[in-house]
């Protein structure tokens, strides 16, 4: 698989564990983006702390919540503004990236990757098995 067929998709916890291992498929910004495709969840080395006092997290706030590893493979489908009638998930006045075809990993694969933002990973890091597998499965 070529490295420019894929991005990697930088959250803060626990928006990245809720996204790979619960029912959130909206991914809250501020800006839009022109890319389709296939992401890898990346859970970078920041908390978003305001998130923990809100209903739908508390479920994520008792398990581990790794950081600075990729948890899962998505399609990351769509991009609209908020329209007011998303999901539960959709933050009033935010860019709404549709997220579908979620995959979790079986073991979340260490990385060290960047800031809240969406990048192109190494080759190295596509090259990994645990990686491989859930590409096969999200692209099957």
């Amino acid at each position: 698989m070529n490295h420019t067929d894929v991005r990697v998709l930088t959250l803060r916890q626990p928006w990245a564990s809720c996204i790979a291992y619960g029912t959130k498929r909206i991914d809250n910004r501020p800006q839009r983006t022109d890319y389709r495709g296939v992401v890898l969840v990346h859970a970078g080395p920041n908390t978003d702390h305001a998130a923990w006092n809100l209903p739908l997290t508390r479920p994520f706030l008792r398990r581990p919540l790794p950081s600075t590893a990729i948890l899962a493979v998505a399609l990351l489908e769509d991009c609209h503004p908020d329209d007011g009638y998303c999901t539960l998930w959709s933050a009033h006045e935010r860019w709404h990236w549709r997220l579908t075809a979620v995959i979790p990993l079986a073991r979340p694969v260490p990385c060290p990757g960047g800031t809240d933002r969406l990048w192109t990973p190494s080759a190295p890091l596509l090259a990994n098995p645990r990686i491989c597998e859930a590409l096969e499965a999200a692209r099957a």
